[in-house]
């Protein structure tokens, strides 16, 4: 793209050349076109070279030549300067400062720019043609400045925009972490903590605990690969959608495996789960895994869990209670309930967190379904 546009300025800048030394050759006659000529030809030089030597150094070279050629005209009473090729060529020098310089330095090439095309004006005062040459060198530099400031700022706007995917995509691997490390983990730690019981009490039994520690410390395998695989996946680009299938037994799933290790819990789930889009789902699923991960760390006294799930006016409300004695400690200092509510907001949804009137804990919320569909009760 950067040599079709050095090609085409290349044409551009010799075409102008060649039409200014027609023209004053026609009008002044004899070789006074030259010493214009090569102003625009080493001006243009500048501009064709300047991702190579540095934008600011092709500037300054630029209007060095600009200015000298000027003084030149002035002195040697010679046609206007800087000419249409060398009005043509600062133009392109200053506007790529501007798209990438300090403000300062910007300021500083732009007025140098103005300074040249302005003194240029007051040194050939009522000669024919000086005022349309000032004039084309006046609009050029005005193109220049306000096509880099343009650039500038579509620049600075896709930069925003790649910073932004970035910060989303690292919120959400941190949050698909630390779903599936905490979730399982938790898992290990509470069948390790009761093995040790029973291994007190009954050592024969010891052996059934060590299998469900073996087995979900395999879950957990499982999962924190599935994860880095769909990471390394180029093609799995709907991040509401990892780590989750869809699919009614899903939450089913995750409820057994919890309460392998924690109280008994109640489900409800509607009867069109499975028709959710897969973002619904992931979200859904992740709440209700997060929920029951603080269950299995802070409600150690809770003896009944409810999971309700329910959809009405294309509308998916969710809700996970325990009657555990208050809600987890010091949960407004982690990063779960702050990720559930990330996921769910990001999907045009609600989510609410705290202890309940009768004691425990309670996790609601809503998400929308996009697009029409039957209504579901």
């Amino acid at each position: 793209m950067r040599l079709v546009g050095n090609i085409g300025l290349a044409v551009a800048l010799a075409a102008v050349v060649a039409g200014t030394a027609v023209a004053i050759a026609a009008s002044w006659g004899g070789a006074y076109f030259l010493p214009g000529a090569a102003a625009g030809i080493l001006t243009g030089a500048a501009a064709l070279l300047r991702h190579r030597g540095g934008r600011l150094r092709a500037a300054v070279a630029g209007l060095a030549v600009a200015a000298a050629a000027v003084v030149a005209a002035h002195v040697a009473g010679l046609p206007a300067e800087p000419g249409p090729a060398t009005a043509l060529a600062l133009a392109v020098l200053v506007g790529s400062v501007t798209r990438v310089a300090p403000v300062r330095t910007v300021a500083a090439v732009a007025a140098a720019g103005l300074a040249v095309v302005a003194v240029g004006a007051f040194t050939h005062p009522g000669w024919s043609g000086a005022f349309a040459v000032t004039v084309f060198g006046a609009l050029a530099w005005a193109g220049g400045v306000l096509t880099g400031g343009a650039l500038r700022l579509l620049d600075a706007r896709r930069l925003a925009a790649v910073a932004a995917v970035r910060r989303d995509e690292r919120l959400t691997i941190a949050r698909e972490l630390h779903d599936v490390v905490a979730h399982h983990v938790t898992g290990i730690v509470v069948q390790a903590q009761a093995a040790q019981l029973v291994a007190r009490k009954d050592p024969a039994k010891a052996g059934e605990s060590f299998a469900g520690i073996e087995a979900a410390g395999a879950e957990a395998l499982a999962a924190v690969r599935r994860v880095v695989g769909l990471l390394r996946d180029e093609e799995s680009a709907d991040p509401g959608a990892w780590g989750v299938a869809a699919g009614p037994e899903r939450i089913a799933d995750l409820v057994s495996r919890f309460e392998r290790v924690g109280p008994a819990v109640h489900l409800q789930l509607p009867p069109h789960e499975d028709q959710w889009p897969a973002e619904v789902t992931g979200a859904v699923h992740r709440v209700v895994q997060e929920s029951l991960t603080n269950v299995a760390r802070h409600a150690t006294h809770a003896s009944n869990v409810t999971v309700a799930l329910s959809e009405v006016d294309r509308t998916v409300t969710f809700r996970v209670a325990d009657d555990g004695a208050g809600g987890p400690p010091g949960v407004h200092s982690g990063y779960g309930i702050v990720g559930m509510r990330e996921r769910v907001e990001a999907l045009g949804g609600t989510l609410s967190a705290g202890p309940r009137p009768g004691g425990g804990w309670q996790v609601d919320g809503t998400l929308p379904l996009p697009g029409p569909g039957p209504v579901a009760g």
